[in-house]
């Protein structure tokens, strides 16, 4: 057998189109990917960000971390996993000709080109939002009043500080609330794109944390 084919004689480097890697999620943003975005083949509202600190998982190691920086993320569909610009019935994808580098690079029966650039080059918030100064003045505030770090060191050792943290959080909740509601209802922002700009709604990231939104 040719060493460059699996075990059904399919090239390893061909896509078979089953579509499992679209329904596990949709792909993370590099700095190559940003022009999808600046030029507008992408809309924001279909993106989400994990922001620095956050727990999340490692697809190359396999377990929850706390991010070293933003992750920029296609969404998934309501109630699922898979990538919104996945096509189900005709299980394909929407975007394809314009798809993210990691959507290009993977290829599922050999993993090595999708691990050596998974964590490199991440396109952030920062990269896209920084010129714009009044807005990206919120997500800066944002960031800094509802940080994974402060949540982690609350919920770090004893039941002690785990009581620190039921007085805390839920100042951060309702500040994180709030910023949503303030500018879309200010600016008129679509209300999808404040998972972009300011990551998933804090109520629901704080799960990973141990935390119980009350």
């Amino acid at each position: 057998m040719n060493p460059e084919q699996s075990a059904s004689g399919i090239p390893t480097s061909d896509c078979i189109r089953c579509g499992i890697c679209c329904k596990k999620g949709g792909p993370s943003f590099h700095h190559e990917d940003r022009m999808l975005i600046d030029k507008g083949i992408i809309l924001s509202k279909y993106l989400y960000t994990i922001r620095k600190g956050e727990l999340a998982y490692d697809n190359v190691k396999g377990c929850l971390l706390p991010t070293d920086s933003d992750i920029i993320k296609i969404k998934g569909r309501k109630g699922s996993w898979a990538c919104v610009f996945f096509d189900e019935n005709k299980n394909s994808c929407r975007i394809y000709e314009n798809r993210p580098l990691e959507c290009r690079v993977l290829n599922c029966r050999d993993t090595r080109e999708i691990e050596r650039i998974y964590a490199e080059k991440r396109l952030t918030r920062k990269d896209l939002m920084g010129n714009i100064k009044g807005l990206w003045d919120l997500i800066e505030a944002h960031q800094s009043q509802c940080n994974y770090g402060k949540i982690r060191h609350l919920m770090k050792d004893s039941e002690d500080k785990k009581n620190d943290a039921s007085e805390s959080l839920p100042e951060m909740l309702r500040y994180d609330r709030q910023i949503r509601l303030l500018l879309t209802e200010k600016s008129g922002i679509d209300p999808e794109m404040t998972d972009f700009l300011f990551g998933r709604p804090l109520t629901e990231t704080i799960r990973a944390f141990g935390v119980r939104d009350s």
